[in-house]
């Protein structure tokens, strides 16, 4: 079904490049950029945080107990930023012309766009580059003798770089992440009350990382049920919790920053607007108590971890695209080949994802195996 799913995308996916945008999507004018945007890559680079998201526990924090939760959330990561750059060519009017990025004396160093794209490209390099020991490990002993060889011959010199590739596995993502945040605040006033402040860039990162916590526990969730391991529960609770914090920190922050500015009236208007953001800040707020419930079942940290994550791909969705305000007269709802591209790439990433955890070392042992 997955695999059906990719390969009607792809098939959409050339027809886009055969007739343009303007047959294949509803992008206008307006709305120059719509759900390829604002969920292939905006939301989809969030739930793909999850690598980051460890990196900080594990590498910053230096919490080596959640180390096996590392490789299965890079791999996501992986996944989910390939996704994001093939949506961006996609969307992108003239794809063609991206290796002029190659021409760095010609960049235009006052372009956040350009950061972003830079960043996110540079960023998925990095992360394959991160999950090349477990590629290696299983080449090592098997496939034809060259490959062994190789594999041989490149995993010691990986694993001592490794840590200068993590560091920069780090840096790019707090940078675009938040720039994309930024990005919004050049719509100024085109973007409405309840979700415009300066805060944006602080507000982008910290849901990525919130989000990425959740997305990390559930997949080993998921993973648990499908393969029929044991649920790294002892681990997956206090990262919960984690998210949790994060969560409420950037809900109470938020109202206090619209109250500073003078925008409580925004609350009390039930229009399309009040509506969506009393709707992000209940889920958060919801997530975030199912979160730090003192008795846990998988169950219910699971329904919390995926009530975070869908708080923050909404507060993201809205921040660019139902806030986003255009003059007069300009609409916008996705068609069926925008939709069908979306589904498609996301079918694709999992079904490729179950392929990969399947052959090589990703998913870890359980906690008794390890001992």
């Amino acid at each position: 079904m997955l695999v059906f799913l990719a390969a009607v995308a792809v098939a959409l996916i050339a027809w886009r490049f055969t007739v343009g945008l303007g047959r294949s999507t509803a992008l206008s004018d307006g709305y120059p950029w719509g759900i390829w945007i604002a969920f292939d890559v905006v939301t989809g680079t969030a739930f793909a945080c999850g690598g980051y998201a460890m990196a900080f526990l594990v590498y910053i924090f230096n919490k080596g107990k959640y180390h096996p939760l590392v490789r299965p959330a890079v791999l996501t990561s992986a996944l989910g930023y390939s996704i994001a750059g093939l949506s961006v060519m996609i969307d992108v009017g003239r794809p063609w012309a991206a290796w002029r990025l190659a021409k760095v004396w010609t960049w235009n160093l006052n372009s956040v766009l350009l950061e972003v794209a830079v960043c996110i490209m540079a960023y998925t390099v990095v992360l394959w580059i991160e999950l090349a020991p477990a590629f290696l490990a299983k080449f090592k002993t098997t496939g034809p003798a060259k490959v062994q060889s190789f594999a041989r011959a490149t995993l010691p010199f990986l694993e001592k770089a490794l840590i200068w590739i993590i560091a920069l596995g780090m840096l790019l993502p707090t940078m675009h992440q938040s720039s994309l945040g930024a990005l919004m605040l050049l719509a100024g006033p085109r973007l409405h009350g309840l979700w415009n402040t300066a805060w944006l860039p602080l507000f982008n990162l910290v849901t990525c990382v919130a989000m990425g916590f959740a997305i990390v526990v559930a997949e080993s969730a998921f993973s648990s049920v499908a393969f029929g391991r044991k649920p790294e529960f002892g681990l997956l609770k206090p990262i919960g919790r984690v998210a949790a914090w994060l969560t409420l920190a950037f809900v109470v922050f938020r109202f206090a920053d619209l109250a500073f500015k003078g925008r409580v009236g925004l609350f009390g208007t039930f229009d399309l607007y009040g509506i969506m953001f009393w709707i992000e800040a209940a889920l958060f707020v919801l997530a975030s108590f199912m979160l730090l419930r003192r008795k846990q079942s998988l169950g219910s940290l699971l329904r919390g971890a995926m009530l975070v994550a869908i708080a923050g791909g909404l507060y993201r969705f809205d921040t660019f695209l139902v806030a986003f305000q255009p003059e007069r007269g300009w609409h916008y709802f996705p068609s069926v080949t925008e939709q069908l591209i979306t589904l498609g790439l996301v079918a694709g990433e999992l079904a490729v994802y179950g392929a990969v955890v399947k052959y090589f070392p990703i998913l870890s042992g359980t906690e008794g195996e390890r001992a």
